[in-house]
């Protein structure tokens, strides 16, 4: 066979020299979609460069290892989470009327799952294989979100009168509607209006008058 004729090697996708910053943002959005589709156990430094559509050394030129890959995608992750929740909790909100605040608060949180649902639905839904590191930190964040929403009841509570509940137990009761909320939303968006699911929790809010 001369060289003429022989059949020409097939070369290897060639990924496209990019700012490291937005190549490293790149790989933890690959991570991300694997984490979402099919769960913890399937992320691997091929998986991502496959899913990213770069080769190998690509991704250890971002990266030193799935490990640090992880947490910095951890790291990302959990920032955007903490920053959407501190912007749904309005800045100066009227204790005065806690079920109007909660309302308010829910519409803020829904559209924000609404959003950006990538960031959401890893966190509401714990993908197959989740490792502790990851539930501790969403656990975390939970519990500091729930104590901040039992303070402004408290308060609120008091300044409106009544009723005489719990505060913590009640805003245990609200986080778990709002994450059930937001699970189904993530799962049927079009069939659950943001308005829709304001209207049913006001609706409970009005109950505990």
């Amino acid at each position: 066979m001369t060289a003429a004729s022989a059949t020409p090697r097939q070369r290897r996708p060639y990924a496209a020299r990019v700012p490291i910053a937005e190549r490293r943002e790149q790989l933890l959005d690959a991570a991300l979609a694997i984490i979402v589709r099919d769960g913890y156990d399937a992320i691997s430094v091929d998986a991502i460069a496959r899913e990213a559509g770069v080769t190998r050394p690509v991704v250890y030129g971002a990266y030193d290892g799935l490990r640090p890959l992880l947490e910095a995608l951890l790291d990302r992750q959990q920032e955007r989470a903490l920053a959407q929740l501190a912007e749904a909790l309005p800045p100066e909100p009227d204790l005065t009327d806690p079920d109007r605040l909660v309302a308010e608060t829910a519409h803020r949180l829904i559209d924000v799952v609404r959003g950006d649902p990538m960031t959401w639905r890893p966190i509401l839904f714990a993908p197959f294989g989740m490792p502790e590191q990851v539930q501790a930190r969403i656990e975390t964040d939970r519990q500091n979100f729930l104590t901040q929403v039992t303070g402004l009841l408290e308060v609120g509570l008091v300044l409106r009168g009544g009723p005489k509940v719990d505060a913590e137990v009640t805003a245990h009761a609200i986080l778990a509607v709002l994450e059930h909320f937001g699970r189904i939303l993530l799962a049927e968006p079009e069939r659950f209006s943001t308005e829709r699911l304001v209207g049913t929790l006001t609706t409970l809010l009005g109950a505990l008058r």
